[in-house]
């Protein structure tokens, strides 16, 4: 029986590392190589190129973190306590980034802001998962619509829209100052936009 490598996966977390500290433009195919310890010629055994590395990347990340969302999103409680507790994950891992030496911010919206103008086979795959963040908490807003702890102002994907913006906001702020206090507060300003 032949032997399983691990090389791909290696490959996808040096790279996604490496990504959200640096950026796109700063990371190099022998760069990821080095880092998961494979040889150059494994990277396009498993990898036509950078970008699709960076797609793949963009991907696997998006499905955990996906997983992270729904079971928050779908879990016992009031709507209202739901969303709050999905974004006060958020603001928790931010916590733990700068815990870790540095804030790096979210994978999604560094990668937005680099390539969004040059690739857009990338900026579809991006934009895919915004729009599905949007969905997901949308459909909690409808949630609180039933229940009566949100009234019905225009349309709960517009919200949802609003309240990620938000989100996204605060952490560039915590980006820049390397500061995950830039969160405090983040809820009562989601409320606001709530109301």
């Amino acid at each position: 029986m032949g032997r399983t490598s691990d090389a791909r996966e290696r490959m996808l977390d040096a790279a996604c590392g490496l990504i959200r500290d640096r950026g796109y433009a700063g990371v190099g195919v022998a760069e990821v190589c080095a880092v998961a310890d494979v040889r150059k010629g494994s990277f396009y055994h498993y990898f036509e190129s950078k970008q699709v590395l960076t797609r793949e990347v963009i991907q696997e990340h998006w499905q955990t973190q996906r997983a992270r969302w729904v079971a928050v999103l779908s879990g016992g409680g009031p709507p209202m306590e739901r969303l709050e507790a999905l974004f006060a994950m958020q603001v928790q891992d931010l916590r733990a980034e700068q815990a870790d030496g540095a804030i790096n911010g979210c994978l999604f919206a560094n990668l937005s802001l680099e390539l969004s103008t040059q690739d857009a086979t990338i900026r579809a795959d991006l934009e895919s998962i915004f729009d599905e963040q949007a969905a997901l908490v949308a459909a909690v807003l409808d949630d609180a619509v039933v229940d009566g702890s949100l009234t019905p102002d225009g349309s709960s994907g517009e919200l949802a829209a609003a309240m990620l913006a938000q989100l996204e906001g605060a952490v560039l702020f915590a980006k820049l100052r390397n500061d995950a206090a830039a969160l405090d507060g983040l809820w009562g300003q989601l409320v606001r936009l709530m109301r």
